[in-house]
């Protein structure tokens, strides 16, 4: 059974190849900015891909507050990014697939450290 770390693992690799898997004069980009460069399709595409990283985030246990402000980054993300010209520079620049891995992991670090302190003081109160 894959477990919480695999599943990282797992939308890090997805979040490189979407937002930073070429560089170009020291500009990093990925598939999200390529893909996104055919009109409406691409945009459809790249969207989909970045709303998979967040109903996985939700699988992994994401607090809500987290889920909310990873689909209001995707949400810019698509809604910028469907704009021509400007949006495919904006996908480049704005990397909302790394902003929601990075917000992501925060919060599953966040809380297995708020758990490991609850596991402390059980044992604590057991051991009394």
């Amino acid at each position: 059974m894959p477990n919480k770390c695999d599943g990282v693992a797992k939308l890090k690799k997805l979040e490189q190849r979407l937002d930073r898997q070429f560089s170009v004069f020291g500009i990093k980009f990925g598939l999200d900015g390529i893909i996104g460069l055919v009109p409406v399709v691409g945009d459809v595409i790249t969207s989909a891909m970045g709303l998979y990283i967040i109903l996985e985030a939700r699988k992994l246990g994401a607090t809500r507050w987290t889920m909310a402000k990873m689909l209001l980054n995707w949400g810019i993300d698509f809604t910028l990014g469907a704009l021509p010209v400007v949006g495919d520079i904006f996908d480049i620049a704005y990397r909302s697939n790394a902003k929601n891995l990075r917000m992501l992991i925060a919060d599953l670090e966040k809380r297995a450290v708020e758990l490991r302190e609850v596991n402390r003081e059980h044992m604590r109160a057991a051991a009394a």
